[in-house]
């Protein structure tokens, strides 16, 4: 009877194993066989839940797992659109994401206003209700943005920024609408919501961070953390339902609470894109597939004709809306482009909306028939709109993004291999490595996924065999680290007289640009330690050094503190030095505060206004006042001295003391010792690196570098 019931092949399929079997293998297929006809593999799934569900061949029923697994991947969605949002730029566009907001929201509510009411002559309550599903949209296109690696873009944050408000004011209509026709819209009602809508923000952006940053301080173990993330994503989703608010507001504000705790480049992140792009979107996707009933189109005329109305009239308001954020904040086309694409898709609110309307009762018709606030007719026609705005919006979306990755990648100077960024990371302490790994994927360029290398030496005189066998052991381990973020680390075994010269050595034959070292959680920084490794990669090695002690994961460290000497701005590795810490900012999120002297931080705030990153800026004028900082470093600080030596300008005499100052004061904080390259011996010296024309045409902060490298050549 069991093997009976497993070879049962009537439809539809009810083996859980069978029914399994089948969406994985639409998911395997749909994107392979789509590349090749250059069609968004997001549209073939939507098109593959409508020819094997209900309505097509009838292979699965849109049942409750079903249901229940495209939940969970449209919260994922909305998760990672807050998740991966640049909050700098966030909030830097803040109001800009306002407007759209308000753009996105009242011109579709104009129009589906107007066209319920004068061209569909539906009452007023359903043409408000159907104008707040004009307005509403869903982000389904965003993992499209992640595969052209365009996700930071200005145009990225500005929709995921005004999702939320327009999704939410659709929501409030929907709440007064259902109030209304049930009459409790009082007073007692606004303030209740109110409340709840308060206390569960303030939850969800303020108490959840403190969660998240104790967690991932204290439980190293990355299943626990991914589990971890997915239960912040669904306890947001369930308190905003509590609140009164759809669940998709709360996983996008659970991304927002998690954003600064989850570095792009982190491999949690990497981590929670995977399992999110292989399993829960798909099955999203699928299911909205499944809701799509092609023979409507050949049954129903009002149907068709209700269905080609909101279809045309709600891509013309989501068109205008787009182009007016263009023209407002002088866009280009393509970034308008992935405005009218990103909003264009309307899934989610929507079908939340006219399920709500399709089951509120108004009255009943002379047979007994009940009468309902959006019938059958906006039902089936909003399943085709879905479907039609989701395909406008996947091959928009695409295309827009293909557009700007390609400009993002000529305006990048590949030629120019001579500066090309070449990361070595020394791991001769098992204990140290996953750290100074994350460190070098926080402080790397973006695009740079294979010059970075491992290195462990191994004295001459050494001939143990376990010394080698450990040191396999540990170049091993790094390379796992760094491929769970997508890096193929290069390892590097070398024997020679000892730490220092091996690694003077390798850098110099593989050209390395910065050096990543590290000291055990236990060692104390010494004087003598300064004196001996640290001069003598400052003699010797012409690479952006950085010697890094962590006491917690750098993910959660909420500030860097940037510690710079006088003049700094005036020595050659100034430029590339302060590139590395930019990038901390870019990929982490965290803020930066630059401790310098005045003409220091001047020259900084020059580079800030062009490439703005959260940061403070406070005026330090002697290394004899360090003792002071630690009045003003918090637990959770992580501190970046600057380093020299006595033949450059910014030396000082009291920076020697700076093994006092972090074994006495700062005991319970992560430090880095940055120690810039020094400058070559037939460089100009008349050369000003606060010259103003250097930062001019800069478009990019990762240019800095080659730019004034570029300088030093023509001179």
């Amino acid at each position: 009877m069991l093997l009976l019931n497993i070879l049962d092949t009537s439809l539809p399929f009810t083996n859980p194993v069978l029914k399994f079997l089948i969406i994985l293998i639409i998911i395997l297929l749909a994107p392979i066989i789509l590349n090749k006809l250059r069609i968004p593999h997001i549209l073939g799934l939507i098109l593959a839940g409508a020819v094997i569900g209900p309505n097509g061949f009838n292979l699965l029923l849109r049942d409750s797992s079903i249901i229940l697994s495209g939940t969970a991947g449209l919260l994922y969605i909305m998760f990672l659109a807050g998740l991966e949002i640049d909050m700098n730029e966030f909030k830097k566009n803040k109001f800009k994401s306002l407007l759209f907001g308000l753009y996105t929201f009242t011109i579709p509510m104009t129009f589906g206003i107007l066209v319920g009411i004068f061209i569909l002559k539906f009452s007023v309550l359903t043409s408000v209700l159907l104008a707040s599903m004009f307005a509403s949209h869903t982000l389904i296109a965003y993992p499209i943005l992640g595969k052209f690696g365009i996700t930071k873009n200005r145009a990225v944050n500005l929709v995921v920024g005004g999702t939320m408000i327009t999704d939410t004011l659709a929501l409030l209509v929907l709440a007064i609408i259902v109030g209304m026709t049930k009459g409790t819209t009082n007073l007692e009602f606004w303030i209740r919501l109110f409340i709840s809508v308060v206390v569960f923000g303030f939850i969800v952006l303020h108490i959840f961070p403190i969660i998240g940053r104790w967690f991932l301080k204290r439980y190293q173990d990355h299943i626990s953390q991914y589990i971890f993330v997915l239960v912040i994503l669904f306890l947001g989703s369930f308190l905003a339902e509590a609140a009164g608010i759809e669940a998709i507001i709360g996983a996008l504000l659970s991304g927002f609470a998690l954003n600064r705790l989850i570095p792009s480049t982190s491999a949690l992140m990497n981590r929670i894109e995977f399992v999110g792009n292989a399993i829960f979107i798909p099955f999203f996707l699928i299911g909205v597939g499944m809701l799509i009933d092609y023979r409507a189109f050949f049954t129903d005329f009002e149907t068709i004709l209700v269905a080609v109305i909101m279809t045309i009239a709600v891509t013309l308001a989501k068109f205008f809306a787009a182009w007016a954020t263009q023209k407002s904040f002088k866009f280009s086309v393509d970034e308008r482009r992935i405005i009218f694409g990103l909003s264009i898709a309307h899934a989610a609110v929507t079908l939340a909306t006219v399920s709500v309307g399709y089951n509120i009762i108004i009255g009943e018709t002379e047979t007994g028939e009940p009468i309902r606030l959006l019938g059958e007719s906006i039902l089936n026609g909003t399943i085709i709109m879905i479907l039609v705005t989701c395909t406008i919006s996947t091959f928009v979306v695409q295309k827009g993004s293909r557009n700007l990755s390609i400009f993002q990648s000529t305006a990048r100077d590949k030629s120019d291999t001579e500066n090309e960024e070449k990361i070595l990371v020394t791991v001769n302490n098992a204990d140290t490595v996953e750290e100074l790994i994350n460190l070098s994927t926080i402080i790397k360029s973006k695009e740079n996924k294979e010059s970075i290398f491992a290195l462990h030496v191994i004295n001459n005189e050494n001939s143990d065999v376990k010394a080698e066998n450990n040191a396999i052991k540990i170049l091993d381990k790094a390379i796992k680290i760094a491929s769970a973020t997508d890096i193929h680390l290069k390892k590097l075994l070398r024997y020679d007289m000892n730490v220092l010269n091996g690694v003077l050595n390798v850098a110099k034959e593989k050209k390395i640009t910065d050096l990543i070292s590290g000291l055990h959680v236990k060692t104390n920084i010494s004087e003598s330690f300064l004196g001996d490794l640290t001069e003598g990669i400052l003699s010797k090695c012409n690479a952006t050094t950085f010697i890094y002690k962590s006491l917690q994961p750098i993910s959660t460290i909420k500030r860097h503190i940037i510690i710079m000497p006088n003049n700094v701005e005036n020595e050659i590795g100034f430029p590339f030095w302060l590139l590395k810490i930019w990038n901390i900012a870019y990929n982490t999120g965290t803020k930066l505060v630059f401790y310098g002297t005045e003409q220091t931080i001047k020259v900084i705030q020059n580079i800030h206004f062009e490439h703005p990153i959260e940061a403070d800026f406070v005026i330090f004028n002697s290394w004899s006042s360090a003792k002071a900082l630690s009045n003003n470093i918090k637990l959770d600080d992580n501190l970046i001295f600057i380093l020299t030596r006595k033949d450059e300008p910014s030396y000082q005499k009291n920076i020697k003391n700076i093994s006092i100052y972090l074994n006495r004061y700062l005991t319970s904080n992560s430090f880095i010792l940055v120690c810039p390259i020094m400058k070559p011996a037939s460089i100009n010296n008349t050369i000003e690196f606060n010259n103003p024309s250097l930062l001019e045409p800069l478009e990019k902060l990762d240019e800095i570098g080659k730019t004034i490298a570029g300088v030093f050549r023509k001179k």
